[in-house]
């Protein structure tokens, strides 16, 4: 059962106080006037299907030791980021600041809107394509997405592979659609009744 005991808090510079900070400097300015209204997940595991350590937030700071191991060759001079990585522990770390652009989507389209990385945030799941996400992230992930769904002015979420397909398969089978919507709904009720705010959001079915 989610428990409304871990809501994050936006300050006026796009951070969260629920979320550790991480050194990043892959983002860049979202274009004038954009609205941000998509929230992207994704999946991310270095080396592939193997969890924890500090090598995605080395990927994250440009500082990925490429030659430690195999796999990572092909990251080499990769620049890319995120705003937030949720790991299999639960706990939220933040990348870039929510009104920045975090360069985590690539080639992508939404709704006929190209260039997603202009209008969305990105939530990097540190998990893969062949086994199930934990407890613990679904439910850090449906507090930061009411967090995020209330302060910005969202009205979608998307995988991956929904804005990229062909592309990016991400989050992968193993993400329980059903499950992070009904869990949101649940909250979003819950904190609805004691602050009067509504926070609707659209998806993937």
């Amino acid at each position: 059962m989610i428990q409304n005991d871990k809501l994050f808090r936006l300050d006026a510079d796009g951070w969260y106080d629920n979320a550790s900070r991480a050194p990043c400097t892959n983002f860049d300015p979202r274009p004038d006037g954009t609205v941000i209204s998509l929230l992207v997940i994704h999946n991310i595991s270095l080396p592939p299907g193997q969890f924890g350590g500090a090598y995605i937030e080395d990927l994250f700071a440009n500082q990925l030791d490429c030659d430690a191991h195999p796999y990572f060759a092909r990251l080499r001079d990769l620049k890319v980021s995120a705003h937030f990585l949720l790991r299999r522990d639960g706990s939220a770390m933040q990348f870039v600041a929510t009104n920045k652009r975090a360069w985590h989507a690539g080639m992508s389209a939404f709704n006929g809107q190209q260039r997603c990385n202009d209008f969305s945030i990105g939530i990097e799941l540190e998990g893969s394509d062949f086994e199930p996400f934990t407890d613990a992230q679904y439910q850090t992930l449906t507090q930061l997405t009411l967090a995020l769904s209330t302060q910005l002015p969202l009205t979608d979420v998307a995988g991956h592979e929904h804005i990229a397909p062909g592309r990016k398969t991400d989050p992968g089978p193993f993400f329980d659609w059903q499950r992070y919507r009904r869990d949101y709904l649940a909250l979003l009720e819950k904190s609805a009744s004691d602050t009067k705010i509504r926070a609707d959001l659209c998806f993937p079915n």
